[in-house]
């Protein structure tokens, strides 16, 4: 049987990765692939348990070096219930968030450092890394953010402005070490356009 893929979208708040993930597996699946989507953190039963856990409450809750380890467990669960099986039978994963989120949030702009996360997690999740990530860069990411979320933002969304400048920072630093697994992607205009910029980053893996 053949092996699937496993494509991950990141990004900061508001540019628009939900909204992709959606469109682009529908598009895939007009190419006769069968798709299964998902999301960080959650994604299986455990991961959207320790979910709630890390994004409701105050931003005391949890320590940088907790909320890292945390963030882990749930993406070990995560590969474990739903990635690594579907890839394995042939699907398609695409996952909103995946490891690249806790190298910037936690490892960039929570300053635990980028390979001291990277390492946290490639303990949990046994080199299953994303065949290819898509790093959607918006100009106007924080301002879409607060006019989605009002004052309703979750712990993390809702850090200040310097917080997610170092958080879109650090992506770009991931994105340049890792030039071919990491693809920036223009996320303005259309959804519909956004949508062709992605499918064409994937044209090699199809």
């Amino acid at each position: 049987m053949k092996c699937g893929r496993f494509i991950t979208l990141e990004g900061g708040e508001g540019v628009g990765k939900s909204t992709q993930v959606r469109a682009l597996a529908d598009a895939l699946r007009a190419r006769g692939l069968e798709v299964v989507t998902t999301r960080e953190p959650g994604g299986s039963d455990g991961a959207e348990a320790i979910r709630r856990l890390l994004l409701e409450g105050g931003e005391e809750r949890w320590s940088a070096p907790a909320e890292a380890l945390l963030f882990a467990a749930a993406r070990t669960d995560h590969v474990d219930k739903l990635v690594r099986p579907a890839i394995q039978s042939g699907k398609w994963v695409l996952s909103d968030r995946f490891i690249d989120s806790s190298l910037a949030y936690q490892g960039g702009a929570g300053g635990l450092g980028i390979e001291a996360v990277r390492a946290i997690n490639a303990f949990g999740i046994e080199g299953w890394f994303p065949d290819r990530t898509l790093l959607l860069l918006h100009p106007d990411g924080a301002e879409r953010a607060r006019a989605r979320d009002g004052d309703e933002s979750d712990r993390i969304g809702g850090r200040p402005a310097s917080y997610h400048d170092a958080v879109e920072q650090a992506f770009r630093d991931i994105a340049a070490a890792e030039p071919d697994r990491v693809r920036l992607i223009d996320a303005s205009g259309s959804p519909e356009d956004v949508t062709e910029r992605l499918l064409g980053t994937l044209e090699d893996l199809l």
